[in-house]
């Protein structure tokens, strides 16, 4: 039986041009296209894929983090790979953490998206190689002697809650309306945040929020 795919990108010439290679596939057929990540959640609750080729970002529709919580939370046995330009560990844990099976770059060959398509759906996570690197890496950190648990600790309610607003992608301006507090004030939190928890940048703190589970991407 063939792999039911359904592709979510915002491009209608990239949709084409990957429907023409998975449909060249003999084990594979596009049964629908998205061109976001609304569209996307729509599209498989009706035609029911085996797997949902996600583009990650897709203005100014719904992205395919987001779709993929979504998608995911409703249809779990739906498997998405998602492709993206973003050759960062950042974006790797976020759609991880999203509930991706596997994560594969635009600028891969061919054939490691076919055989990436090929893995999800069976049920096996597919890492593109650059990526699994990083995740070993910060896999190992994380497991450090409950390191990570005893820093968080340490931080203040406040700090808590400026770190999650932080890790979600609010400016300080943004964080500040939200805690009724000033500029200022969330800056001196953040600067606080990163000596406490030994971190350099927004970036570090993102992906520590997302490795500790505190994200969600409803």
């Amino acid at each position: 039986m063939a792999i039911r795919v359904l592709i979510a990108d915002d491009h209608a010439i990239v949709r084409s041009g990957l429907g023409m290679l998975i449909n060249a596939q003999e084990d594979m057929e596009v049964v629908g296209y998205a061109a976001d990540g609304k569209e996307a959640c729509e599209k498989a609750g009706e035609l029911h894929p085996d797997v949902v080729l996600m583009d990650l970002s897709m203005p100014p529709g719904e992205n395919g983090l987001t779709a993929t919580a979504r998608l995911k939370g409703t249809a779990p046995d739906i498997q998405v790979l998602v492709l993206t330009m973003h050759d960062d560990e950042e974006y790797l844990f976020r759609v991880l953490q999203a509930g991706a099976a596997g994560y594969i770059l635009k600028s891969a060959p061919d054939v490691d998206l076919i055989a990436a398509i090929r893995s999800v759906q069976k049920g096996m996570a597919y890492l593109y190689p650059s990526a699994t690197k990083s995740l070993i890496e910060e896999f190992l950190q994380m497991v450090k002697s409950g390191e990570e648990q005893a820093k968080y600790e340490i931080l203040t309610e406040r700090e808590k809650e400026v770190l999650v607003l932080i890790a979600k992608g609010f400016s300080n301006k943004e964080i500040a309306e939200q805690l009724t507090v000033s500029v200022k004030t969330v800056e001196s939190h953040k600067a606080h945040i990163m000596e406490k928890l030994h971190l350099r940048t927004r970036p570090d703190l993102v992906r520590y929020a997302i490795k500790k589970g505190w994200l969600d991407f409803e």
